[in-house]
C-alpha cells in the first residue's frame, strides 16, 4: 500500500502507520479477491487455508470457498511475524500451494518458512516485485493456481524462481543491488508468471549514453515531464543537470526539478492544466512498464497524460532478452491496461527504436 504515496514498500517498523498517515489504502484484498475468482476448482474440491481478518479470511469468505483459519489472532495492523505464523501452520498442515498477495518482502517471509518444500505464487500486489515468484497480473495468479490445482500432471510444471529484495539502504552510488535470497519452488506459464528482474551489465550505461542525452537536450520548454524510476531516467536527469532520486518519481520543466519523489497526490496537482509527458524505463527481465515500482504514476496519471505522452527508453538487448513474452501493464484498473495495450515505440539508441507488443 506504499506505492501511489511514494513509500518504497511497507516493511519495517511504523511504516504501515505513515502510508495509511499519508491516505494510503490497501490494495492487497482487492487484488486477492480477483486472483481466487480465477480459481476455477470446484468449491467442494478445494479446502482454503488462511489468515484472519483482512490476512485473507475476508476474501475467501465473500468468495464462498470452504477455509480454515490459521495465524494469530486479529489485528488491525499486521506484521512480517504473522506472514511467517500463517506460512509455518500451512507448511505443517501439508498444503499443496502458498498463494500470497504482496511484494517482495512478503515473497521473503514466506519462503523462509517454507524454502522449496511447498510450491508458492504471488499475486503482485506491493511496490517492489522482483522476484520470479510473482504472476504478471492478479488475474493470471489465478488462472496458474487453479489449473495446478486441478492437473494431475501440475508437479512438471514447477521451476525454481528467484526470491530477490531490493532496498534503498543497498545502494551504492548510482546504482541499487539485488540480493538473492534463494530459488522457490513455482507453478510456471510463460505468458503468466514473470521472470526476476535482471540486473544491468555495468558496462551498458556507456551505450544508452547518447540516447539519454539526446533525450535530455529535447525536452520542450513549458512542458512537464515525469521520470520513472531507475538507472537509465536517472541518467536522463544528470545530462539535464538534475539530481533526481533513483527509486522514486522526479518532475522536470524548463531544466529544472520542481518535484522529486513525489507522490500520486503530488504528480495530479502538478499536471494539472499542463502539458505533461511521462518518461519510463523497461523492467530488465520482465518488461514490465507500469505497476512494478513506480505506482505514484497510477492509472488516474496516465489517462490524464494519454497514451501519446508516454516515451519509453530501453536498452535494446534488455529487449530481446524478453524474446516473445513482450511488454505488460499491470495498473490496477482494468480500462487502463487495454487502454495501454498494444503496440508502442521504445527508444533504444539516439537513432534508433523497436515497436514492441504491451499486453494487459
Amino acid at each position: 500500500m506504499g506505492g501511489k504515496v511514494a513509500l518504497k514498500g511497507t516493511d519495517g517498523p511504523g511504516v504501515v502507520e505513515e502510508a495509511r498517515r499519508r491516505g494510503a489504502v490497501a490494495i492487497a484484498p482487492a487484488r486477492a479477491r480477483r486472483a481466487l475468482a480465477r480459481v476455477m476448482v470446484p468449491l467442494a474440491d478445494i479446502d482454503i487455508l488462511t489468515g484472519r481478518g483482512e490476512l485473507g479470511e475476508t476474501v475467501v469468505r465473500a468468495l464462498g470457498f470452504r477455509l480454515s483459519l490459521v495465524g494469530n489472532g486479529l489485528k488491525s495492523i499486521t506484521t512480517a511475524d504473522d506472514t511467517r505464523a500463517a506460512a509455518t501452520e500451512m507448511l505443517a498442515r501439508g498444503v499443496d500451494l502458498i498463494l500470497f498477495a504482496g511484494g517482495d518482502g512478503t515473497a521473503r517471509d514466506i519462503f523462509d518458512v517454507v524454502g522449496s518444500r511447498v510450491p508458492i505464487l504471488g499475486v503482485p500486489t506491493g511496490v517492489k516485485m522482483h522476484s520470479a515468484a510473482f504472476a504478471t497480473n492478479p488475474e493470471n495468479a489465478g488462472d496458474v493456481a487453479g489449473r495446478f490445482m486441478t492437473d494431475s500432471k501440475a508437479s512438471a510444471c514447477l521451476r525454481d524462481a528467484e526470491i530477490m529484495d531490493v532496498r534503498e539502504s543497498l545502494r551504492q552510488g548510482p546504482r541499487v543491488s539485488a540480493h538473492l535470497f534463494g530459488y522457490a519452488r513455482v507453478p510456471y506459464e510463460r505468458s503468466r508468471v514473470q521472470h526476476a528482474k535482471a540486473a544491468a551489465p555495468h558496462d551498458a550505461d556507456a551505450a544508452l549514453d547518447g540516447l539519454c542525452k539526446k533525450i535530455a537536450d529535447s525536452f520542450e520548454p513549458g512542458c512537464l515531464y515525469l521520470l520513472g524510476p531507475g538507472t537509465t531516467t536517472q541518467t536522463i536527469m544528470l545530462y539535464a543537470g538534475i539530481e533526481g532520486t533513483l527509486l522514486g518519481i522526479d518532475a522536470v520543466r524548463d531544466g529544472r526539478a520542481i518535484g522529486l519523489d513525489l507522490d500520486e497526490c503530488a504528480i495530479l496537482a502538478l499536471i494539472e492544466g499542463r502539458q505533461t509527458r511521462i518518461v519510463i524505463s523497461v523492467v530488465g527481465g520482465q518488461g514490465c512498464l507500469f505497476g512494478r515500482g513506480n505506482q505514484q504514476i497510477s492509472a488516474e496519471v496516465i489517462k490524464r497524460v494519454g497514451r501519446d505522452g508516454i516515451l519509453v527508453v530501453s536498452r535494446l538487448d534488455k529487449l530481446l532478452a524478453l524474446s516473445d513474452r513482450g511488454l505488460f501493464v499491470d495498473t490496477g484498473d482494468t480500462e487502463t491496461d487495454s487502454m495501454l495495450a498494444g503496440y508502442i515505440r521504445v527508444e533504444v539508441t539516439p537513432d534508433q527504436s523497436v515497436i514492441c507488443r504491451v499486453s494487459s
